[in-house]
C-alpha cells in the first residue's frame, strides 16, 4: 500500500494478521522484537509498527539497531541486521485493551515456541502490562527480567504506541539501548 488506509481500509484490517519478520532458519536473529499485536493501520498496509505516531522505527534507528531510519514498509531489512518481529496476539485490533487476557495467554505459548524455532539471543517484548498478563509477572517492570535456565534474555521495553503518551521517544529510545548493548555482549552462533 502506497497511501495512507482510508477508514473503511482500517475497519476491513480489523481481526487481520500480519506475517512476521524472521531472518531465514538457522540465520543469526540477535534480538526478536515483540509487539501487542498489530494495529489495524498495520494490519491494512502489511508493516508492523506502521502507524503515523508509533515510535519503533524511530528508537529503533536512535538506540543503533540500524544506521539509518528505517520506514515500516523497509521492515524486510531487518533479519540483514539480525533483528525479526513478531506480536503476541496476530489479529490486529484497534487498541490492545480488545485483546483477552486468554489471547494473551496463547500467545505467550505461540511465542515460546517460535522463539525455540528460531533461537533469538534476545527477546524484546514492547509492553509491559501486556507481558504480565501473558506469562504471569503481574509485578513486572520494563527492563531485563529473571533469566530462564532454557531461553534467551528477556527484556520488556515500554509499547511505543504514541497511545503510550508518558512515555518520549528519548526515553523509549532509552531502553531500545540498553537491548542493543546487551545483544552486543550475546555471543552468535559458533
Amino acid at each position: 500500500m502506497t497511501t495512507r488506509p482510508s477508514p473503511a481500509d482500517l475497519e476491513a484490517a480489523r481481526n487481520r494478521t500480519i506475517p512476521d519478520v524472521l531472518p531465514p532458519p538457522g540465520a543469526l536473529l540477535r534480538v526478536l522484537f515483540c509487539g501487542i499485536n498489530p494495529s489495524l493501520y498495520s494490519a491494512a498496509t502489511g508493516w508492523h509498527f506502521a502507524r503515523p505516531g508509533n515510535r519503533f522505527w524511530p528508537a529503533l534507528h536512535l538506540s543503533g539497531f540500524t544506521p539509518r531510519l528505517l520506514a515500516p514498509a523497509e521492515q524486510d531489512l531487518l533479519p540483514g541486521y539480525g533483528l525479526g518481529i513478531t506480536n503476541l496476539v496476530a489479529r490486529a485490533t484497534a487498541q490492545a485493551s480488545e485483546l483477552t487476557a486468554a489471547e494473551l495467554k496463547a500467545g505467550a505459548d505461540r511465542l515460546t515456541a517460535l522463539v525455540d524455532r528460531h533461537h533469538p539471543g534476545i527477546l524484546a517484548i514492547a509492553g509491559v502490562t501486556a507481558y504480565r498478563t501473558a506469562f504471569g509477572h503481574p509485578r513486572a517492570v520494563t527492563g531485563p527480567q529473571p533469566p530462564s535456565p532454557t531461553g534467551p534474555r528477556v527484556w520488556v521495553l515500554p509499547n511505543p504506541s504514541g497511545l503510550n503518551a508518558h512515555w518520549t521517544l528519548d526515553a523509549i529510545a532509552t531502553a531500545f539501548s540498553a537491548v542493543r548493548i546487551a545483544a552486543d555482549e550475546v555471543p552468535g552462533p559458533p
